[in-house]
């Protein structure tokens, strides 16, 4: 969905906020009645029942009567819609939202006259009970939008997300394919020998978040100046989402671009992120230690990444196998967990291959994906040459 930046005036930005408190609230008690439901008692209601519900609360709440009904309707119907995804096997149950978490709400059936531009860089919305609200025209507005999301982050900064499907990239038709191996150190290692790395905060940026974190650890629960140290915390943690979401716009782009078939290790990231906290009966090991590898992985943007990926590239994207990737020989086919020296050296203990370790992984995935798997030592498989042009003939996608 493309996003642009909001310009609120201060009047109507209170306005937004109370439209963002009114969908959490409606949000949270629909949480709480499937919350209640146990087998054997009555079902939840539904959405038509939360419907007539809401209804008959805004007869009697004066504060929701001041809000919008479309707001607080589409947040039921948003719920209905993450509660079909949760039966459906695709999500997890959806859970309470919090205020300064989550803030948002959507409107439905936008009409073509309620988005304007003004001049070349300004366009305005109309938002229900709001009025017209300006916006960064950074990019066209995409052409029969119906509905769009208005969100705030943490930092405070507030924008607009019209719905609209995106154009796949085309195929460059050259016949070539790359493997994907991505990593903590680099987000991303390329078969043909790039090293990629999402952009963080810099050095000064760090030693700031560092000096602001302990300035918060020492002020007062519901204090004025711990209310704006957490804002600047937020603004620092703003700064490197945009910059890791720009970089990852960037590289999917490009590898949409440039190859035909993009190959990924299929990874289980939410799995591989689960704190080792453990049990009061059967503790953690090493606690500290993987929340800090959490922190790394989830700042490579490997799921978001692979996602984009996909929108851009339907059909294009093979998922394989991750086991065994970083230990297997391009060259031979030898599998050892010896051959990898570290973190960034590869050294084939039975032909003396050396390559980088994260290059040497990703050959491997593009190979498999290809349908071109180097049997390890003893198997049935005949090795192939670690340089050989990939067969694309024998995938199908």
């Amino acid at each position: 969905m493309p996003r642009y930046r909001l310009s609120p005036t201060p009047a109507q930005e209170a306005a937004l906020a109370e439209h963002c408190a009114h969908a959490r609230f409606v949000w949270n008690l629909a949480v709480e009645q499937h919350a209640h439901w146990k087998p054997g008692r009555k079902n939840a209601p539904g959405f038509a029942e939360q419907c007539r519900q809401l209804t008959e609360a805004r007869a009697e709440s004066a504060w929701l009567r001041a809000g919008s009904i479309v707001v607080q309707q589409q947040a039921l119907k948003d719920f209905a819609q993450a509660m079909a995804n949760v039966f459906g096997g695709t999500h997890r149950r959806p859970t309470w939202r919090r205020r300064g978490r989550s803030e948002g709400f959507r409107i439905v059936a936008l009409k073509p006259d309620q988005v304007r531009r003004l001049s070349r860089h300004v366009g305005e919305v109309k938002v229900p009970k709001v009025g017209w609200v300006r916006f960064r025209w950074s990019r066209a507005v995409p052409d029969g939008v119906k509905s769009y999301r208005i969100t705030r982050d943490g930092a405070g900064r507030w924008h607009v997300a019209f719905t609209a499907v995106p154009q796949p990239i085309p195929a460059p038709g050259t016949g070539e394919a790359v493997g994907v191996d991505r990593g903590v150190a680099v987000a991303a290692a390329l078969s043909t020998g790039e090293l990629l790395t999402a952009p963080g905060l810099r050095d000064g940026e760090k030693t700031r978040l560092l000096r602001l974190q302990r300035k918060l650890a020492r002020a007062r629960r519901g204090s004025h100046r711990r209310a704006k140290t957490k804002a600047a915390i937020a603004r620092l943690k703003a700064r490197e989402t945009d910059r890791r979401k720009d970089w990852v716009e960037k590289t999917s782009t490009d590898l949409a671009r440039r190859f035909d078939v993009i190959a990924v290790e299929d990874l289980k990231i939410r799995n591989l992120t689960r704190s080792a906290r453990g049990t009061i009966d059967a503790p953690g090991v090493g606690v500290r230690q993987k929340a800090g590898l959490n922190r790394s992985i989830l700042a490579s943007g490997w799921g978001r990444l692979v996602t984009r990926l996909e929108h851009k590239a339907p059909g294009r994207i093979v998922k394989v196998d991750p086991r065994y990737t970083s230990q297997t020989c391009n060259a031979c086919g030898h599998r050892a967990a010896e051959s990898r020296e570290s973190q960034s050296r590869f050294r084939c203990v039975a032909c003396g291959h050396r390559a980088d370790a994260d290059v040497n992984a990703a050959c491997n995935i593009r190979d498999t994906a290809v349908g071109r798997t180097v049997a390890a030592r003893g198997g049935s498989g005949s090795p192939g040459p670690a340089n050989r042009e990939p067969q694309l003939e024998l995938l199908s996608v």
